[in-house]
């Protein structure tokens, strides 16, 4: 699988404007081990997303994980939009640790994307998870999240 990480950056900007006003960047979208996709987003530390003891609003830490799970998405199945329409189904986050400064949230496909596609091409709604950690730049984990997404088809 080949990877534009600069096309997949791009078009989450243009599809989830929120990710572009918290300023979130793009550092790596890359295919993963297994068949899966790994996709790096950073959250920069701005005081316009701080919460009241000045790291990261709980809010800006989910949308960063969100982005870089829909990140994956992108990546690994943005060739079968004009088939289906991915859609985030759930998302679970745990906030572990007390995030200061700049974090980066790692996303993973929690099933090779060969599998989704089969069903998919099956004439199924597939359901599958990506796992996200968010750390601070130094490898602290903050929180941890799973988001489940589906392939609607059209």
């Amino acid at each position: 699988m080949t990877i534009d990480s600069r096309q997949v950056a791009a078009g989450m900007l243009e599809a989830v404007p929120f990710a572009r006003t918290l300023g979130v960047e793009f550092v790596e979208v890359a295919p993963d081990a297994g068949g899966g996709v790994r996709a790096v987003v950073r959250l920069p530390d701005s005081p316009a997303t701080h919460n009241h003891i000045g790291g990261p609003h709980a809010g800006a830490m989910f949308t960063l994980g969100e982005t870089a799970s829909g990140t994956v998405v992108l990546a690994a199945f943005g060739h079968l939009l004009d088939r289906a329409v991915p859609l985030a189904v759930t998302a679970d986050i745990h906030y572990r640790k007390l995030a200061m400064g700049p974090v980066l949230a790692t996303a993973r496909l929690a099933r090779p994307a060969l599998e989704v596609i089969d069903e998919l091409e099956a004439g199924r709604r597939p359901e599958f998870g990506v796992e996200v950690e968010i750390a601070t730049e130094d490898g602290r984990t903050t929180a941890t999240m799973t988001v489940i997404w589906t392939l609607r088809p059209n």
